[in-house]
């Protein structure tokens, strides 16, 4: 009977998890459950986790206790043991009697009379989705071992109910956003106006950011192409005169604000939560607007900068955003930025149809003056029609042309009217003889001429009568051939670009579409390639925009000659060209044609005596795979094309949702890398770590270089994430750590035995289980003494796992060694919850002393950092000082540990000796 009543309540939990019940009836099912069959129990309770770590009450039985409902019931791991236990073993935890144990809470014990407790976690895998809390208050539960296994299955039950509540919760997050993203496109899609798809914009960007006040902020080519105020939402509570009045009056530029230059450099937006801790934004601008935090988006479109959506925090609070947030908002404008572009085409092409349009109106006015005027053929109409500019000429009633004025004669290649005159006007409008009058019409045609050539004319036919008998038929025309030509010049520059003579991006889209709706209905593959030009720049800037545009010429050559048969080439704009290739059958066949283009770039490029050599980088993105329409393939196209810039030019990237493959050139850096270590490629740079009062240098930082056999020296900041990425830093590491060593060993016999040496360690070697053994592995071999090796490790290192980072940190300081926190102020501790670590030293990150002298919060800040580290008993050394006066500043305010380019950028450890190391026992001097 037990037995089945557990299965009932098994399935009925089943039942209600599957019904998609509110997540509070489900997991009060479960509570129900576990107090029936474990009846001895005089309160169930669930507890689910908060954003501080600790966990709220969130339903139970009673829903009263200590006369406090649930829901202000706070558990916290740093107060509990038990809590602690339960949440770092992720493991059930059943007391039969607190007198006699003393992990649970004192406070609940004697507040509820807890006489025995079982506390659970609510747990699915690895991730913890809350607690579960039965205890009795007079006599013990006595949980039998079949009644703990059924409250765990109830457990689990609820922990398959909330983990199905949050996954619904993502899912709901993520339609929203997909939803907002199409309602944003399909206005933008329907605006006929700029001022209609920015408001469009205002109105999605600030509903997403919660702001009443986003602003446009426009590029104005009038004004020297500077960002100019353009635009404010108008559900925001400041007019927008006023908004552009204030602007004037504080700010000539936007692009004198570091942020915005920011986001042109980076191409990606900037959101700063706090002004008041960040330098770039104009500080006067933001008192004046009251404004806290600051998001700004590039409004970018075929590569070129449109201007920025500027959303304000004006509420006085500090808004954190989510990246996802910020990332859909900056979608939004990029959607808006197509938008603008497209009407800004379309407003240019009306402009030059409606003056075309005009120039056709006016000249058709004064011919149909000109046609009334001649009905009666006086003297005076006769002097008229010889002296007007139109080609005029008479037919009669047998089709032959009865007169003539001189412009039609010209035009026609007549000298005299008599050449003329008596002829059938078939030859003028078929080039042969027919008895019949022309039909009457008012249209673009051909005439003929005497020679036999023909040429465009606009003409209009007019019946001669007088009241109901006809005599005749007068035509009036003229050659349109200069007018035909501008026709097709612009025809041809609205789909072709003026400077390569390939398509341009319309009729490329245009083709795009076509080759589209073709693969579908064939079951075929089609390739978008997006290529852009490596250093185009320099050569722009260097060599003059002349040069650039006969550069570009000859790149549009060379991928004309190096497509194959099946591919279509057009110039994007600036640098920028796209390629289709129609019928693929594989992506063997796109990386061939690749590869020829690759190859055509191969020669240098001689212009004017100057030979350049062009590298590329290309985007891919494949039907169907990447997309279904134009615009998301060119989209994906160019996002890949962005991703191979990161590496050296001649790369290639295939689009991938998840970024996951790496580019030719990563490749080869990838396995020069694993060659680097066993052949030796690696070096060790010294910098001095100087005592300013002593003029002593006290001790140096080890910082790794790598000589690449073919590249050079490589910028660790190419190699470093490289080599976290693939793992290969936790070997790196060691070398730098036994190499450093050695090195101080060496000075140490040499006679400098007080010099300390600093090491980084990466969060890789920091988490390893070995790093404890290889240090003291490598002390034992050195014989140095532990105090004179300093482990420098980041804030967020330490941050990611505290609990793992005490340890380690504990493990390392019982063998006497120093550890120190570099780049202090960049991450996210606080110097109150460095109290928690065994640190000895603490660095001043290089960005808050490059403006200690001009900025006020800068020093502010470091004079607190240098305070409050002092007060803690650790040392202090300031990093990146670079001028005297910097160091003077910091060592009147009690930091005189300093490091940077003021005494001596990183040397090899040859020179440090040379320069440093003399009799005097490492003194320095200014």
């Amino acid at each position: 009977m037990n037995d089945q009543s557990r299965y009932r309540q098994l399935a009925n939990l089943t039942r209600i998890i599957n019904t998609k019940l509110d997540l509070k009836e489900m997991l009060q099912a479960v509570t129900d459950a576990i107090s029936q069959e474990v009846f001895q129990c005089d309160s169930v309770g669930i507890y689910l986790p908060q954003e501080d770590g600790t966990f709220r009450g969130f339903t139970g039985k009673p829903e009263v206790l200590n006369g406090m409902t649930l829901d202000m019931h706070v558990i916290s791991p740093e107060d509990d043991a038990l809590v602690r236990e339960v949440t770092k073993t992720n493991r059930a935890v059943y007391i039969p009697d607190t007198r006699s144990d003393g992990r649970p809470s004192d406070w609940a014990v004697d507040s509820f009379l807890i006489r025995s407790l079982l506390a659970m976690p609510i747990a699915f895998g690895d991730d913890l989705y809350g607690l579960v809390f039965l205890f009795n208050y007079g006599q013990p539960m006595n949980i039998t071992g079949e009644q703990r296994e059924t409250v765990e299955a109830f457990v689990n039950m609820a922990a398959v109910a909330i983990r199905n509540a949050n996954d619904l919760l993502r899912k709901e997050n993520l339609i929203q956003d997909k939803q907002l993203l199409l309602d944003a496109n399909s206005e933008l899609s329907r605006a006929e106006t700029m001022d209609q798809a920015i408001q469009t914009c205002f109105r999605h960007v600030g509903q997403l950011l919660e702001s009443d006040d986003p602003a446009v902020h426009l590029l104005d080519p009038v004004a020297g192409k500077k960002i100019k105020p353009a635009h404010l939402a108008k559900s925001s509570d400041m007019s927008e005169d006023e908004w552009l009045r204030m602007h004037r009056a504080q700010l000539n530029d936007l692009l004198e604000d570091r942020m915005y230059q920011d986001s042109i450099r980076t191409r990606k937006p900037v959101y700063i939560p706090d002004v008041t801790k960040d330098e770039r934004p104009n500080k006067d601008i933001c008192r004046t607007f009251g404004i806290r935090g600051m998001a700004i988006f590039p409004m970018i479109a075929m590569n070129e900068i449109l201007g920025f959506i500027a959303v304000p925090n004006r509420s006085g609070k500090i808004v954190e955003y989510p990246q996802t947030t910020i990332d859909l908002a900056q979608s939004i404008v990029d959607m808006t930025a197509s938008t603008l572009s497209n009407l800004l085409f379309i407003e240019k092409q009306e402009m030059i149809i409606n003056q075309r349009t005009k120039e056709v109106t006016v000249k058709n006015e004064e011919l149909q003056r000109v046609i009334t005027e001649l009905e009666s053929l006086s003297r005076e109409k006769e002097l008229i029609l010889k002296s007007a500019g139109e080609g005029i000429f008479g037919i009669g009633l047998d089709g032959k042309v009865t007169f003539s004025n001189p412009a039609a004669l010209k035009m026609l290649g007549y000298s005299r009217p008599e050449e003329l005159e008596g002829q059938s006007s078939a030859n003028i409008f078929r080039g042969g003889d027919s008895g019949e009058l022309p039909q009457l019409n008012d249209e673009s045609d051909v005439f003929h001429r005497k020679d036999g050539t023909v040429f465009p004319v606009e003409y209009d036919i007019s019946f001669i009568q007088e009241d109901d008998q006809i005599f005749g038929q007068v035509v009036i025309f003229k050659d349109i051939t200069e007018r035909r030509y501008l026709e097709e010049e612009i025809k041809y520059y609205a789909y072709y670009d003026s400077l390569t003579d390939l398509p341009n991006r319309l009729q490329m889209k245009e083709r795009l579409d076509e080759a589209l709706e073709n693969a579908k209905r064939d079951d075929e593959q089609v390739a978008v390639m997006f290529l852009d030009l490596d250093r185009f720049k320099l050569v722009n800037d260097t060599l003059g925009h002349s040069f650039g545009d006969l550069l570009l010429k000859e790149v549009a050559k060379r991928l004309s000659e190096a497509v194959p048969i099946n591919g279509i080439v057009s110039r994007q704009g600036g640098d920028e060209f796209m390629i289709i290739l129609l019928d693929v059958k594989n992506r063997e066949e796109v990386l061939r044609a690749v590869s020829k283009i690759n190859k055509s770039f191969a020669k240098p490029i001689t212009i004017d005596d100057h030979e350049i050599f062009i590298k590329n980088s290309i985007g891919i993105s494949m039907f169907p795979a990447d997309g279904d329409n134009a615009e998301m393939l060119i989209k994906n196209a160019d996002t890949a094309m962005y991703h191979s810039k990161e590496v050296a030019g001649g790369s290639y990237y295939f689009y991938d949702e998840k970024i996951g493959k790496r580019t030719i050139e990563s490749v080869k850096y990838e396995n020069a890398l694993y060659r680097a270590l066993e052949r030796d490629e690696f070096t060790l740079y010294y910098q001095p770590q100087v005592d300013l009062c002593k003029h002593r240098m006290v001790g140096v930082e080890a910082l790794i270089r790598w000589n690449h056999p073919e590249e050079g020296l490589v910028s660790p900041d190419i190699f470093i994430p490289l080599a976290e990425q693939t793992g290969l830093i936790v070997p790196i590491g060691e070398w730098v750590l036994r190499e450093a060593v050695s090195q101080l060993k060496k000075w140490h016999d040499k006679g400098f035995d007080d010099l300390c040496m600093a090491v980084n360690l990466s969060a890789a070697q920091f988490e390893q289980g070995s790093l404890h053994r290889i240090v003291k592995q490598v002390l034992a071999e050195t014989g140095i003494r532990p105090e004179l090796l300093h482990l420098e490790l980041t804030e967020n290192q330490i941050m990611r796992n505290t609990d793992l980072a005490i340890s380690t940190m504990n493990k390392l300081k019982e063998l006497g060694v120093h550890l120190d926190i570099d780049d202090f102020g960049t991450g996210y501790s606080s110097l109150g919850y460095l109290q928690r670590f065994p640190l000895t030293t603490l660095k001043i990150d290089r960005t808050f002393i490059r403006d200690i002298l001009l900025d006020e919060d800068d020093r502010a800040l470091t004079d607190t950092i240098i305070t409050m580290a002092k007060n803690m008993g650790l040392e202090v050394i300031a990093e990146g000082v670079e001028t005297e006066e910097q160091a003077d500043y910091l060592a009147s305010h009690e930091c005189t540990m300093m490091q940077g380019y003021f005494f001596s950028p990183p040397v090899p450890a040859r020179k440090l000796e040379k320069d440093f190391l003399t009799n005097d026992q490492g003194g320095w001097s200014r």
